[in-house]
């Protein structure tokens, strides 16, 4: 693996009460690592980083639920494809709907990944493919500002109900974009117990991790108009306002 190269300490300041972690998707067996002593679900990883404080990697006989199938260990199971087990766990009404899922979940390429590196930020010494936030609203809301301060991208939030790991991991990181998903949403997290409800996950493809670690570095995390109190703000935004036409007035 490569070692860290990006600075990332910017993001101690945010004062987390879960750590952020990185993600490293690998071929061969990470050196200086030790191997998960157990078997759990994808979407529980990143939380066994957080609890652990320490690193780690899995491999196919960890993964406890369908998410070695979405890292291409394995094949998808047909009758989850065919749709039938989420007729059993009664979160669809017909096997269609559940079928229908799978025009949108992301999956990796067969055998081209067999063993995935954790790490909480304290402790990262790779670079990471992603970066996972578990951030409360205010701190979303700079992470998101951040993200869009030199761009102006969208926000987006993309997920399903079920396999919520393939929108916390695989997604992000095949197609680049930042996503994010609120604990509490997806049937397997819940029903598993990884998180309280509300928590805003945000997980950080490495495509965007420079530009937003950057611009966390040159934007105002509290701005003036979230201190001064509904009243002032109007006031000045009045105020903004009119200046503004009177420019265009008399450009």
């Amino acid at each position: 693996m490569r070692s860290l190269q990006t600075d990332l300490s910017i993001y101690k300041k945010f004062n987390f009460k879960y750590a952020p972690v990185g993600i490293k998707f690998l071929l061969t067996r990470p050196e200086g690592i030790e191997q998960l002593d157990k078997s759990i679900s994808f979407c529980e990883m990143f939380r066994e980083a957080q609890k652990r404080n320490a690193p780690f990697y899995f491999a196919k006989e960890n993964e406890a639920c369908f998410g070695k199938a979405l890292l291409g260990m394995e094949d998808l199971p047909t009758f989850a494809q065919s749709g039938q087990i989420g007729i059993q766990l009664e979160i669809f009404e017909e096997p269609r709907a559940n079928a229908s899922i799978y025009k949108h979940i992301s999956l990796l390429p067969r055998n081209t990944i067999s063993y995935v590196a954790l790490c909480p930020l304290d402790q990262l010494t790779f670079e990471p493919d992603l970066l996972i936030i578990t951030a409360d609203a205010s701190q979303a809301e700079i992470v998101f500002r951040a993200m869009s301060y030199s761009t102006g991208e969208l926000r987006e939030s993309k997920s399903t109900g079920v396999l919520g790991c393939s929108w916390l991991y695989i997604y992000p990181y095949v197609s680049g974009k930042v996503n994010y998903t609120v604990t509490g949403l997806a049937f397997g997290m819940k029903s598993k117990e990884v998180l309280e409800a509300g928590w805003i996950l945000i997980s950080i493809p490495y495509q965007w991790l420079p530009t937003i670690t950057k611009n966390l570095q040159a934007i105002k995390w509290v701005l003036p108009s979230y201190t001064e109190g509904r009243e002032k703000f109007l006031v000045r935004e009045r105020e903004n306002i009119e200046k503004l036409k009177r420019i265009y007035e008399n450009r």
